[in-house]
């Protein structure tokens, strides 16, 4: 499989996993649901601890932790609630990586930020699509991940929020080996073009609110134009 098919098998089982979640579903079944849904669709396995979907239901959407101490919670999705799914897939060590944040309003997923009646959840969603926009227009083959990294992290600040990554990264390089990776981070003057593929997942939140969004797509550069996978 190419980097593009592996991507698309979490993208589809995005997808496929809002038409699943409704109010009193727990985490663990929509953690059970998305791995099952990747592995029929070609993936053979996960690459980041063996999970292939972190999942996260309200106050836990703030919660910032390694995949190594990661245990997915019992807890039962709200009629109003907020969920982010991080996912996973590996086929022959070729890697996707792609994280939503989910609204339920209503016991159901909203389709469109613009219907989000929740204007907090609804304004930290506006904020993810604005930091990528950002990302397109910022980032060129010689800039470094040190550049993106203190370009994105004024912006968050700039906007009145706060980066809630447990190592305070953007993301990371896309790799075989998960202890290979190099991150969006303060010190890495590596050139964005010096990789393949990277990810881009801002996880913010407002100072002071139990709530926390992301969104991860993974990125490359073509012919000097940075495109999303």
């Amino acid at each position: 499989m190419e980097y593009s098919e592996v991507q698309k098998i979490a993208k589809d089982t995005m997808e496929y996993i809002k038409t699943e979640i409704a109010a009193g579903i727990r985490l663990t079944e929509i953690r059970r649901l998305c791995e099952e849904k990747m592995l029929a669709l070609g993936a053979d396995s996960f690459w980041y601890w063996d999970i292939g979907a972190f999942v996260f239901a309200g106050d836990e959407t703030a919660v910032s932790v390694s995949g190594r101490e990661y245990k997915t919670s019992d807890r039962v999705i709200a009629s109003d609630d907020i969920i982010t799914i991080d996912l996973s897939p590996q086929n022959n060590s070729i890697w996707g990586d792609y994280a939503r944040t989910v609204i339920i309003e209503d016991g159901r997923v909203v389709g469109d930020i613009g219907d989000v009646r929740n204007e907090e959840w609804r304004r930290g969603l506006l904020m993810e699509e604005e930091l990528h926009r950002e990302l397109l227009a910022f980032a060129a083959p010689q800039t470094t991940f040190e550049e993106l990294y203190r370009h994105i992290n004024e912006l968050i600040i700039s906007r009145g929020f706060i980066n809630l990554d447990f190592l305070g990264n953007l993301g990371h390089s896309i790799v075989r080996d998960k202890n290979e990776r190099i991150y969006t981070e303060k010190g890495n003057n590596a050139q964005l073009s010096s990789v393949g593929y990277f990810t881009f997942e801002p996880h913010i939140s407002v100072a002071g609110s139990v709530y926390g969004y992301k969104k991860e797509n993974i990125y490359y550069f073509s012919e000097g134009r940075l495109t999303e996978l």
